[in-house]
């Protein structure tokens, strides 16, 4: 594999320490022992002009006193020493830094603009700078301990439980949880590749550490902690490499309450909130979002375990029947298969168990199964049937003294597996059984929510498909659009759609009610009038709509009702007039629109439309642009896409042109992010298959 940028931060072979101890009760000090202690290999050059030595090493009373390469300066002093410090550090060649000091942007003011400087420091120099506030790095398959935290802290040749053949890499905006996940993964035994704490992120943030996990080789599934996105260029390229080598990421984002919710004119932004542009995003790259710390670890676990499944079928083998039923149970809550096993299937099982035992599915072995040797050959049975896909076996594991299979039978199963075989404890695991079943590369999972979410993360992740990247450019003419308004109304909106291409139905609008008579000559009745003014972007809730007028009379006194209540709902505002179109044909009303998003820039979604919009915000995002097949699938995602399959016999929906009109609006918003902000098509009602849409209302809010 290639060499990245960041193998020296990661993998140094010499390491400065700016602001070492002797004292071990102080971070400066704890951070010298814990790399000592791992046993860092490389050169260890402590700096502080105070000490002369610290037990066996010399120390340094500057950076350019060491006269020798630093690949990583570790600095751990006062916030105002900070600066000099690293510009002591670049002009010395060092390659990289790790500012562990606190007091910079997360205190605002004059301690904001210092970690500025730093940023400029880096784009000066080249040399790259994690933190400042930032908690280090662990590289575990090479022991570099450059942190503090206790996690790390080993005694002398401890004995590591590992399980898992394959290593997670940590990223985590936070030090204190980023830490936390590596002390919980490793306590399941799980191997992990690096962790990283970002810190503040001055210079390298969490994109670029994704991208350094997406591309190393002792990472192959990766665990993120993120609150918020400084390069999202960065992140969105790393995601898609990730994606592309096949390394599943499972991230939490906090910060998802409503006070990110932002006043908007559609809906499609009031919706779109603080995390809807990273839900599109996870969603696009196959990320695997979790919302509680012991669930992503008992995800990371199971991909650093198992292999994907074929399907979604799961065998539940189990030595206590009520264990078991609560498993199969959790397990088809997540919308997982527990089949009852095939006649022939049972019949080989009810040979090796009791009587009292039950061959179906969840599989009751009960404890005699387990003590007269039935359970790895049941486990062997299942493991080669065609009939199911993942296997989850639910055994007690409190013994201090014996587990309930045996290591030479059980490994070679689990080092060949074609299919998951995962091991539940609902009692809590003993140090023994865990170091017994790591031997045969085995994790035992105490928590059965999070095994549930964990196979169902494990079986959509072999059903994800990177999409492409995305639709091809706009057209010259749509380019070259002038500068839109930062409010238009409906007809004006329509208009500008009409002119990129989106087919829009005929309407005329009538400024005067002497114009009714001339422009219904070119309707067919049935039609809907409705009040159009750019201060009016709601036209219902001004009372401004009227629908199934059916002659010129009738649309006179529509006329007159429609100007009287919309000046009496708003008297200030603008009336442009009455637009007058043709009665939409029935069909099933979505919602298709597009928002800025501060971070990611356009998004586009899709959901059920009409009165329905903000009732039930069955709402799917995609960053955009996507194309037709992207767009097809967020339909899919819909839990409302029953309705558009011919629900209750009604005929199905044109998804096709529904799909279409998604990538053509996020073609759009991506193509005119710098003058469009907001597009709204609600409702878009489509029609049976091969009948199309109708654009029933839009609109558009431009950037002036």
């Amino acid at each position: 594999m290639s060499k990245h940028p960041l193998d020296t931060f990661f993998a140094p072979d010499s390491i400065a320490i700016i602001g070492a101890s002797r004292d071990e009760k102080k971070i400066p000090g704890l951070l010298l022992t814990f790399l000592r202690r791992n046993g860092f290999a490389g050169a260890i050059y402590p700096v502080n002009p105070s000490y002369e030595s610290i037990g066996d090493l010399k120390c340094y009373p500057s950076i350019a006193a060491v006269g020798k390469s630093i690949d990583l300066a570790i600095v751990i002093i006062p916030a105002r020493a900070v600066l000099s410090a690293l510009q002591e550090c670049a002009a010395a060649g060092a390659k990289n830094a790790i500012v562990i000091s606190s007091g910079f942007a997360e205190e605002g003011g004059e301690s904001a603009g210092m970690q500025a400087e730093i940023a400029e420091l880096a784009r000066r120099t080249g040399m790259r700078i994690s933190g400042p506030n930032a908690e280090g790095f662990y590289n575990e398959p090479q022991r570099i301990a450059a942190t503090f935290s206790p996690t790390v802290d080993v005694k002398p040749d401890a004995p590591r439980l590992l399980a898992s053949p394959r290593r997670v890499g940590i990223v985590a905006q936070s030090g204190g949880i980023g830490f936390a996940i590596y002390n919980r993964a490793k306590a399941m035994g799980v191997a992990v590749s690096k962790v990283i704490s970002t810190g503040n992120e001055s210079d390298l943030a969490a994109g670029e550490f994704l991208d350094y996990m997406a591309q190393d080789a002792d990472t192959d599934a990766i665990l993120m902690f993120i609150e918020g996105i400084r390069d999202p260029d960065m992140f969105v390229a790393a995601a898609r490499r990730a994606a592309e080598a096949g390394k599943p990421v499972i991230v939490t984002k906090v910060g998802r309450s409503g006070a990110g919710e932002r006043a908007a004119a559609s809906h499609t932004a009031s919706m779109a909130g603080w995390t809807a542009a990273y839900d599109a995003v996870f969603a696009k790259y196959g990320f695997i979002v979790s919302h509680d710390l012991d669930e992503a670890v008992a995800i990371a676990a199971v991909f650093a375990t198992a292999p994907l499944p074929r399907g979604d079928r799961v065998a539940v083998v189990t030595v206590s029947g009520g264990a078991g039923a609560w498993v199969a149970d959790t397990l088809a809550t997540e919308g997982l298969q527990v089949p009852e096993l095939s006649q022939s299937l049972q019949a080989q099982v009810r040979a090796l168990i009791p009587s009292y035992g039950s061959p179906r599915n969840p599989v009751d072995i009960t404890a005699q199964a387990v003590h007269s040797g039935g359970l790895q050959t049941i486990v062997g049975l299942l493991e080669q049937s065609d009939d199911i896909d993942v296997i989850v076996i639910v055994v007690s594991l409190a013994s201090e003294t014996r587990i309930p299979v045996k290591r030479e039978e059980i490994k070679p199963l689990i080092d060949a597996q074609r299919k998951p075989i995962l091991f539940f404890t609902y009692t809590l695991p003993s140090q023994f059984a865990r170091t017994e079943l790591a031997a045969s590369g085995i994790v035992a999972f105490p928590g059965i929510t999070a095994l549930g979410r964990a196979v169902s993360h494990l079986v959509r992740q072999s059903r994800f498909r990177l999409p492409g990247r995305g639709a091809p450019e706009l057209s010259e003419s749509v380019s070259s659009l002038r500068s839109v308004p930062e409010k238009l109304s409906e007809y004006e909106s329509k208009l500008l759609l009409q002119e990129t291409g989106i087919a829009v139905p005929p309407g005329y609008l009538i400024r005067d009610r002497s114009q009714l008579a001339s422009a219904l000559s070119g309707l067919m009745f049935p039609v809907a009038m409705k009040i159009q003014s750019r201060d009016i972007p709601h036209k219902s809730e001004a009372g401004g709509v009227r629908v199934n007028v059916r002659d010129l009379d009738e649309a006179a006194t529509a006329f007159d009702e429609l100007i009287a209540r919309a000046r009496t709902y708003k008297p200030d505002a603008k009336i442009d007039g009455v637009l007058v179109e043709p009665m939409a044909r029935p069909g099933v009303e979505m919602i298709v629109g597009t928002v800025n998003d501060d971070t990611f820039g356009p998004i586009v979604m899709v959901g059920l439309g009409g009165i329905a919009t903000e009732l039930f915000k069955d709402v799917v995002y995609r960053p955009a642009p996507v194309d037709k097949a992207e767009a097809m699938a967020m339909i899919g995602e819909l839990k409302s896409a029953t309705l558009l399959d011919g629900f209750r016999g009604a005929p199905k929906a044109d998804t096709a042109a529904l799909a279409a009109l998604i990538a053509r609006m996020s073609q759009l918003a991506a193509g005119l992010k710098d003058r469009v902000s907001e597009i709204e098509i609600n409702p878009v009602r489509v029609h049976e298959t091969g009948a199309g849409i109708t654009i029933v209302d839009a609109l558009i809010a431009g950037r002036g």
